[in-house]
């Protein structure tokens, strides 16, 4: 029978009383299975940092001769005392944020590293408070949200371990047993830990680049070996501003438009147009170009959204890429946009593209106008002629971070490819450097080192100018399959003549 209307519509549900429901211990297995990625969720971690006001922070990589091992992100916050810390550990537990922080949910400590890590720890102190630490596990999550107390003496040896860092207050936030670290083949540690540093890097660079810009805030990512307490590799993070070119694409952008967004109010869409083909790391090096076209969302200077067009378009499309609009939530409630949990995308309902439809700058021009320019600003470049440079093999461990950007930058990358790497070994008196093959390692003479270094103390990254010298003269050699013996008389007379230089370069040094 057809739909007949029923009793009258009541807009209230009635109650007649209530009971609380604590989670049940399976809980436990769906907060481990968030989804985060892991940039995504060291950056989550960060943000933790950055509430507390720290202006150092070090993620840092802990392996063994043959594994990867733990990680920690340190740094020199105001730290917790044993309320605080308590309060941060509790599952399910939200604390009030100010109006300028980067936590919302409250979830994101423990969600994030226990899609990692089995084991969650967190040390802590304060200007006023001891050493303090609590522990959370998969196991301990699974009896009861029970958390664990760290021993004081340990939290004390692992706060000193940071002095350097932590002077007075600070954080460390421990993972151990990380699962993608305990299923790398022992074969493939250095490999996967180049590639976790290089996407993290570029992760970090781009969604805190305006607290980077500041210059009141260090960020470093650094690999250590506890069996011998080398420290293997040490980089800065440096900002990735998506919107930093030199000269726009075209004559009178970025303009702003103002976007009428019903429950909000104005919106300002700071509309850039990237020129075409640029090599800059800030375009290339952020992901697929159709992935990055669109809107950037920022939530008190934090980057949450990069690219994507929430509605207003439908699926990328390449005539767009060089379109990049930037957009600085509103800080009062409403019910337009709002983060995901892992802070890396807005849900906007359709008042904003709406909003987006009827934007228009100060004079007068609509937002249609600055895509139609992008798109023809993308057309235009398209058309022109481009020399194609040779791809090369990436360089790895051992070269600058800041050359390795700029060579990534200019030149293409050969896809599948192991890093070449460059360090110092011990190598007879007559050879400057040799080659390992079949590892990809240039191996520069160490008894040369203090030379290139004027006497101080040499990091894995010293001597950029030889040894970035030294990879454009030699990249091309780890790509042959056949190794004719004209390669290993070249090799031959190469360390024959950079030894006179290097001969000639002490002499300078000693006169």
């Amino acid at each position: 029978m057809p739909y007949e209307p029923g009793a009258d519509w009541q807009y209230d549900v009635p109650t007649s009383g209530s009971k609380r429901l604590p989670p049940d211990s399976g809980y436990a297995e769906a907060l481990r299975n968030q989804g985060y990625g892991f940039e995504v969720a060291v950056a989550d971690l960060i943000d933790n940092s950055l509430d507390a006001e720290a202006s150092q922070i070090v993620v840092h990589f802990l392996r063994d001769d043959d594994r990867l091992l733990s990680l920690l992100i340190v740094d020199n916050g105001r730290g917790m005392n044993d309320p605080g810390l308590d309060a941060a550990m509790t599952v399910g537990r939200r604390r009030e944020y100010g109006g300028r922080a980067l936590g919302m949910y409250g979830t994101g400590l423990k969600a994030a590293s226990l899609s990692h890590a089995d084991a969650l720890t967190v040390v802590s102190t304060t200007k006023t408070s001891r050493a303090t630490g609590r522990q959370l596990t998969s196991t301990s999550l699974a009896d009861g949200y029970r958390c664990d107390t760290v021993t004081p003496d340990y939290a004390q040896t692992l706060l000193d371990r940071y002095d350097g860092i932590i002077e007075w207050q600070g954080t460390v936030v421990r993972w151990d047993r990380v699962r993608s670290f305990e299923t790398v083949e022992v074969s493939q540690t250095d490999r996967f830990l180049s590639e976790a540093v290089q996407k993290l890097e570029t992760h970090l660079g781009l969604y805190l680049h305006r607290f980077l810009d500041g210059g009141d805030v260090r960020i470093d990512i650094a690999v250590e070996n506890v069996h011998t307490r080398e420290l293997l590799d040490s980089i800065e993070v440096e900002p990735l501003d998506p919107f930093k070119y030199k000269v726009p694409g075209k004559a009178g952008y970025p303009r702003t438009f103002s976007a009428p967004v019903e429950g909000v109010g104005d919106v300002e869409l700071t509309a850039h147009i990237w020129p075409p083909k640029s090599p800059r790391a800030e375009y290339k090096l952020i992901g697929p170009l159709a992935e990055r076209q669109g809107f950037y969302f920022y939530r008190n200077d934090r980057l949450v959204q990069a690219g994507g067009w929430n509605g207003q378009r439908g699926a990328a499309e390449g005539h767009l890429n060089l379109a990049r609009i930037a957009v600085d939530l509103p800080t009062h409630p409403n019910q337009v946009f709002s983060l995901t949990v892992k802070k890396d995308g807005i849900n906007a309902t359709q008042a904003f593209a709406r909003g987006v439809e009827r934007a228009v700058d100060a004079q007068g021009r609509t937002f249609r106008a600055y895509l139609e320019d992008a798109e023809a600003v993308y057309r235009e470049g398209s058309s022109r002629a481009e020399v194609k440079r040779k791809a090369v093999i990436p360089p790895g461990k051992g070269l600058s971070p800041e050359v390795k950007r700029v060579i990534q930058e200019e030149l293409p990358e050969k896809p599948g490819e192991d890093p070449i790497a460059i360090a110092w070994v011990v190598l007879p008196e007559d050879r400057f450097f040799d080659l390992d093959r079949e590892n990809r390692v240039i191996q520069l003479n160490k008894s040369h080192r203090d030379t290139f270094n004027m006497g101080q103390r040499g990091g894995s990254n010293d001597a950029p100018v030889a040894k970035t010298l030294l990879y454009l003269m030699l990249e091309e050699l780890f790509g042959f399959t056949r190794w004719e013996k004209k390669r290993s008389d070249q090799i031959d007379y190469w360390n024959a003549i950079l030894l006179a230089a290097v001969s000639a370069q002490r002499e300078r040094l000693a006169r």
